[in-house]
């Protein structure tokens, strides 16, 4: 909108005709007020609402492309993350609390020795002073920040991070995801950290970087290619690589554990395991053959046994902790959970692994493992709340659609289709819901068998919305070809039949909402047109008397009279990717913007500037939001953070 004072791009009412101008980009879009209003002052300011939102539950966990973040606290909580928060969920009492000190994506997290602290690093986010790259220490009882370490010393992202052990934890060293992987040692036992040292650690890629439990001042790093000892001496830290000697070096050193006698364990690319004499850099046993594929985690249990686990070929082995020979015991994750990321200690002889699906499991390697967390793998936009139940759908470009139930926070069921989904939704009787996809085509799933009854396909281009008139008896199908497809339904969802389609967008089209007599559809475009179509007809419908009367059901077009003030000064129209207003009682509307934000704005809002809640948690694109359908709750979902986030409102 108004990017400076009195320039001709501020909102304009104009009272004569009745609608509200304002600028996107630069460009003017006109938006019709509903005849009731007849007296309109532009300047009033309007406050945020007064109920807020709180963060209740996080879906999903962080394994695809991150490790050694899953660990189990004395609380009786286990601690990992996903987007930018982390989650400290009590699995037996069905709770989470949530740390929400971070701007972005969390890359690394590591406990202290007190089992109390825990430091986490982020990447460089889209802002460009507050999404600077950096350490937060902080306390997981309370949940408050203790220390802010690093802003503006690192480059892309903290990627690995480990306290020291041998002096109660006062050393804190950190790996840089930049170039040159600079390796940085910070002392934190006063109010204030100081940087050590730093140090170039490698140009190629660094996976694990740790302080040695029973070596005073070594540090171990591993990653492509490499692992490196070193000794931090006099504040500067010199670096021993390891020698193979007769063994072939591995393409990568996937992951690092300690031996209770001080040796360093390595898993690598090659599915070995190496045995590093203590205080030493040469190999003293090799156990060649470990898992088919790589080793993608190693876990020294409390009873002295070691756990190692398989990414090609998902098994868990449990090994003898002197010898090294396999116990016998060993297990393998259901293919669809995938491969192992992470191991780590549970409560009591319990074992948490992390899987590069985003699956979290619980279980021993005698009995079987449970999924307690669940995700999706790949970028995710699709979601509509039950009509009537406490349940919503989400399809992602992962291929996967999950039916979850927001009371009991668990997957009702999944399923996997042949296309990336885009979109989706509900017909108002919930007995069905329709899916859109990447390609064009669109299925109806039939939500009792799971079975689907139909496959159309409207264009060869992504389908960016779907919706069912509200009562029931057509679909509107929202093209990336720029149309609007609109089918008549019959036999309650079983049939289709196209009906035909709206032309006249000049971009794609990126929302729409059916009026409340399910005669009229309101749709938005890429290039922030504001169009009104008659169904019958399929027909634009250019009569100002006409539109302004009309009653939408949903309001999930971002621009609309009733939405102006949702856009902020200077607004590039991509800003907000999806916008809900509450059913019942209609006096609210929430946004998901670009910069990781859900917002909480009064509704109507037709006020420019007005005032909003703003919430993070999500980091960078907020694709989607909806309120449920007794708007006890609403749902957020990120684009290529994976996450749902539930909210509860109060």
């Amino acid at each position: 909108m108004a990017t400076q004072k009195n320039s001709s791009k501020e909102p304009v009412w104009n009272q004569e005709e009745g609608y509200l101008k304002i600028y996107l980009r630069g460009r003017p879009v006109n938006m019709y007020a509903p005849s009731s209003v007849s007296e309109f002052n532009i300047s009033k300011t309007v406050e945020a609402p007064s109920e807020k939102l709180q963060l209740e539950w996080v879906y999903g966990y962080r394994g695809r492309d991150c490790r050694s973040n899953l660990h189990y606290l004395p609380t009786g909580e286990i601690v990992y993350f996903v987007a930018a928060t982390v989650v400290l969920y009590n699995v037996e009492e069905q709770m989470q609390r949530h740390y929400l000190g971070h701007t972005d994506d969390v890359k690394c997290l590591t406990i202290h020795p007190d089992k109390i602290r825990i430091a986490t690093g982020q990447v460089a986010g889209h802002d460009k002073k507050e999404g600077r790259p950096h350490i937060r220490i902080w306390e997981s009882v309370r949940l408050t920040t203790l220390m802010v370490i690093g802003i503006g010393d690192f480059e892309r992202a903290v990627c690995c991070l480990s306290f020291s052990k041998l002096d109660g934890g006062q050393h804190l060293v950190a790996v840089d995801e930049a170039n040159e992987h600079v390796i940085s040692v910070w002392d934190i036992s006063k109010e204030k950290a100081h940087k050590v040292t730093e140090t170039k650690s490698s140009t190629e890629t660094v996976l694990a970087a740790e302080f040695h439990p029973s070596e005073r001042n070594t540090i171990v790093t591993c990653g492509k290619g490499h692992i490196s000892f070193w000794s931090l001496e006099g504040g500067a830290l010199t670096k021993k690589m390891g020698i193979f000697d007769k063994h072939e070096k591995p393409k990568y050193i996937l992951c690092l554990a300690f031996a209770d006698n001080g040796d360093v364990l390595s898993g690598d690319s090659n599915g070995n395991i190496f045995v590093w004499c203590k205080g030493g850099n040469r190999i003293s046993q090799a156990i060649l053959g470990a898992h088919e594929g790589g080793v993608f985690s190693l876990c020294v249990l409390k009873n002295g046994l070691l756990l190692s686990g398989g990414g090609k070929d998902r098994r868990i082995v449990e090994w003898d902790g002197n010898s090294y020979k396999q116990t016998g015991n060993l297990t393998e994750i259901p293919e669809q959970f995938g491969p192992v990321r992470t191991l780590s200690q549970g409560k009591g002889n319990l074992i948490l692994v992390g899987t590069t699906r985003n699956c979290i499991l619980q279980g021993t390697v005698y009995l079987k493992f449970n999924p307690i967390v669940q995700g999706h793998i790949d970028e995710l936009w699709a979601l509509s709340p039950h009509p009537t139940q406490n349940q919503f759908l989400t399809c992602g470009y992962d291929k996967h659609i999950y039916l979850w139930d927001s009371l009991s926070h668990t997957v009702v069921w999944s399923k996997e289709i042949n296309d990336s989904a885009h979109c989706c939704c509900f017909h108002p009787d919930g007995q069905l819901a329709v899916i859109g996809t990447q390609t064009g085509r669109w299925l109806v799933l039939d939500l009792t068998t799971r079975e689907i009854i139909t496959t159309h396909c409207d264009g060869n281009e992504q389908l960016e919305c779907v919706q069912f008139s509200p009562d029931g008896n057509y679909l509107a199908v929202g093209s990336r070809d720029n149309s609007i497809y609109i089918h008549q339904v019959s036999e309650g969802g079983n049939k289709y039949s196209r009906l035909g389609r709206c032309t006249g967008h000049s971009s794609f089209i990126t929302h729409l909402d059916w009026s409340t007599c399910s005669q009229y559809i309101q749709s938005n475009s890429g290039d922030y047109e504001v169009l009104f179509w008659t169904v019958s007809t399929c027909k634009q419908q250019t009569t100002p008397s006409t539109i302004r009367e009309l009653e939408w059901a949903t309001n999930s077009c971002t621009l609309s009279f009733n939405l102006a003030g949702i856009w902020p000064d200077g607004a590039d129209g991509t800003d907000i990717n999806a916008c809900c207003r509450s059913h019942n009682i209609k006096q609210l509307v929430a946004t998901a913007d670009d910069f990781g934000k859900v917002n909480l704005y009064k509704y109507p809002c037709s006020q420019p500037l007005a005032k909003a809640h703003t919430y993070g948690g999500h980091s960078s694109h907020v694709t989607n939001v909806s309120f449920l359908h007794d708007d006890s709750r609403l749902i957020s979902v990120g684009g290529k953070d994976m996450a749902i986030l539930e909210w509860s409102v109060v």
